[in-house]
């Protein structure tokens, strides 16, 4: 009657001992000597420059964060942005800076830290905007209307709460795509609203739609807050970069990084004053 017992006990350990190596710890990245982190080729929230080094406001924050835990080697990768949190869930990376918005739906599959950035949404059209959008909800009311997005964003969740058919929407992989496709088959690209102004600067044939009002989605108008994305399982690694960026946030370093990226004081302010909890919540 013992043999199953031990057995049970056997395999029970085996699950833990399991389970510990599978979780990514801050002691075992300063063993490593370097942590793994991906970004999307999305300027200004992340990407790398010609030399190969990543840039923007999710990279750069991460690497001032990380520098002030230990960490000083950072192994940079740059995927599709709807590869971002499959990978992670894969382990091909420990965490993504992609600013990616912190929502419910991506809540329930990664553990996200608290806010680092917050910002509204946006439209990329055609010159002189000859369809005259002014808001997502424009789109929703001419079926003929086509709006690009890219795979993954949760731009497409806003565009159908307001009315916006899967029929009229054309996915592409990734940002770098997004002005060819408004200049080809698409009216329209939704994107948030420094993705847009990005994309438009010194552009002659596409521009920013301006002045642009952000959808309203459950009785108040959208505002993103972008966050930097864990495996549930690295809680270690996850609390100790969540506290180290808490801190950070204080800094005039933080608020150069993310003001130099056309980030307003307001929206600085507001990331502060938000709470992930409430966010994973739907608040």
């Amino acid at each position: 009657m013992k043999l199953p017992r031990l057995a049970g006990l056997a395999g029970l350990a085996l699950a833990m001992s399991v389970a510990s190596v599978q979780a990514t710890t801050l002691e075992e990245v300063k063993s490593n000597g370097f942590v793994r982190a991906v970004t999307a080729n999305e300027v200004p929230y992340g990407f790398t420059k010609e030399d190969g080094t990543a840039a923007g406001i999710g990279p750069e924050v991460a690497i001032a964060v990380l520098k002030k835990m230990g960490v000083s080697e950072i192994a940079w990768t740059v995927a599709p942005f709807g590869t971002l949190i499959p990978g992670l869930k894969a382990r091909r990376y420990d965490f993504v800076a992609a600013e990616q918005n912190i929502s419910p739906d991506r809540c329930k599959q990664v553990a996200f830290t608290e806010p680092n950035s917050s910002y509204g949404e946006g439209l990329l059209v055609k010159a002189g905007n000859p369809k005259k959008l002014t808001t997502y909800a424009d789109i929703a009311k001419d079926p003929s209307l086509k709006v690009a997005v890219v795979s993954g964003a949760n731009n497409i969740d806003f565009l159908r709460a307001v009315g916006v058919k899967d029929s009229q929407v054309v996915f592409i992989q990734a940002n770098a795509d997004a002005i060819a496709t408004v200049k080809s088959r698409a009216d329209a690209y939704a994107a948030t609203e420094l993705t847009v102004a990005s994309l438009a600067k010194g552009q002659t044939e596409v521009e920013q739609v301006k002045p642009f009002t952000d959808p309203v989605v459950n009785g108040k108008p959208v505002r993103n807050y972008g966050g930097f994305a864990f495996r549930p399982e690295d809680k270690d690694l996850r609390e100790a970069y969540n506290a180290a960026l808490v801190e950070f946030r204080k800094s005039d370093e933080y608020k150069a990084i993310l003001t130099n990226y056309g980030l307003s004081e307001a929206s600085i302010k507001a990331a502060a004053e938000k709470k992930v909890a409430d966010l994973c919540a739907g608040k």
